[in-house]
């Protein structure tokens, strides 16, 4: 990434973080949802010089970090304009942890092609697809995991990271639109994506 454009993600990340810090609805669930995003930016910021990424995975990281802050603000099943979100299918809740459900799908389907590709871990490109969509479902799964083991060690706050809204089926939609959310990435970006990692390699 160059030099400009980092600077540019970084102030935008830098500044949805403390907006999203400011007076959130529950300190300890701001905490939790927002650490990956955080974690996530800590390891760009080492690796960008060694081992920088395509722009396009730049931008799908911040998108995903926004997603996870603005969640971690309101927690996600109070964030505003998303009680009508996909409620002919799931009434009567706020969706907008499905839009983060399927960003976990979307969003590292590409980073794990990229890593892939560069480092020529599987050159069938039918089994590459395969490995990645499992690679994102697994990902899910142990997301769903942690989030049980938060909610068992933390009463409190075990309603607002979970999210559930008493849906009896959260957890296996959650990881189906991360499945979803995999597959539609490989679907619509892989040409692009193509484009960028061969500009990338011949920088």
């Amino acid at each position: 990434m160059y030099n400009r454009n980092f600077w540019l993600w970084f102030f935008i990340f830098l500044a949805v973080f403390v907006i999203s810090a400011i007076n959130p609805h529950d300190g300890y669930t701001w905490f939790l949802e927002v650490l990956p995003a955080v974690i996530g930016a800590m390891l760009l910021i080492y690796f960008r010089k060694s081992w920088p990424m395509t722009g396009l995975l730049y931008v799908l990281i911040l998108i995903h970090c926004v997603i996870l802050m603005i969640g971690g603000h309101y927690t996600y099943a109070e964030v505003p304009y998303f009680d009508n979100f996909l409620s002919f299918i799931w009434p009567d809740r706020n969706n907008y942890d499905k839009l983060g459900h399927f960003a976990q799908g979307f969003v590292p389907a590409m980073i794990c092609r990229e890593v892939i590709i560069r480092h020529v871990v599987v050159q069938s490109v039918g089994w590459r697809r395969f490995f990645i969509v499992c690679f994102c479902l697994a990902l899910s799964a142990f997301y769903e995991l942690i989030e049980w083991w938060v909610a068992l060690l933390s009463d409190e706050a075990a309603d607002s990271f979970l999210g559930a809204q008493g849906y009896v089926w959260d957890t296996q939609s959650d990881m189906f639109l991360a499945l979803i959310g995999s597959i539609m990435a490989l679907l619509f970006l892989c040409g692009l994506h193509d484009k960028q990692l061969n500009k990338l390699q011949v920088e």
